[in-house]
């Protein structure tokens, strides 16, 4: 039985995290992303762990009811956070594409500008996550099981966005010859423009 409800929701995890109607959190993965390429990895699995540890701390506390929040806000706040990743994104461009991350600087990666925003970030995508999984839960009052095998099925999706993002930034760059900083311009502009959607709608 337990072996069935983790499976259950560790597959409704996996596949929110590709719902139309959870498109916000896949825009601002690639937002997250958009600065760096393949072999920055070791950078992109610092942030992405950095937004995992804020996420899962909120939609642990929500859907145990620990904290209680307005939807409608949380609504407004996750196109924002795309919106001042993207406006971070833009200032970047005007400088010289990052460098490669060397073996010295990997230790130092979490204490990062960008990592504490991502992890700030990810407090407010966790409650967006929440609600989505409270309404699955119904009246379950501590579904601890539900909530490990959920988080873990939202984190898996979100390697898989992030390896496709990297992966297709890479076929761009050294197959079609497009320069870093376009490919940092046009991603960064276009989550922008769907944020604003999302703002305005």
């Amino acid at each position: 039985m337990s072996s069935s409800v983790f499976t259950t929701y560790l597959q409704l995890g996996f596949h929110h995290i590709f719902n139309l109607q959870a498109y916000d959190h896949l825009v601002f993965l690639l937002a997250l992303c958009a600065p760096y390429v393949l072999q920055d990895w070791r950078r992109v699995v610092a942030l992405v762990t950095s937004f995992t540890v804020g996420h899962s701390v909120t939609l642990a506390l929500a859907t145990l009811n620990v904290v209680r929040y307005s939807p409608a806000l949380i609504e407004v706040l996750i196109p924002i956070t795309i919106v001042l990743t993207c406006l971070l994104n833009l200032a970047r461009a005007g400088r010289a594409a990052s460098r490669p991350t060397t073996r010295r600087e990997s230790t130092h990666l979490l204490l990062t500008l960008p990592n504490l925003l991502a992890a700030l970030f990810g407090l407010i995508h966790g409650l967006g996550f929440s609600s989505y999984l409270r309404e699955l839960l119904g009246q379950q009052s501590r579904p601890v099981l539900e909530l490990l095998s959920f988080n873990l099925g939202v984190e898996l999706g979100q390697l898989l966005i992030v390896a496709i993002i990297l992966l297709v930034g890479l076929v761009l760059l050294r197959a079609f010859n497009v320069a870093r900083r376009d490919w940092l311009l046009v991603t960064s502009g276009a989550a922008l423009g769907i944020a604003l959607t999302l703002l305005v709608g």
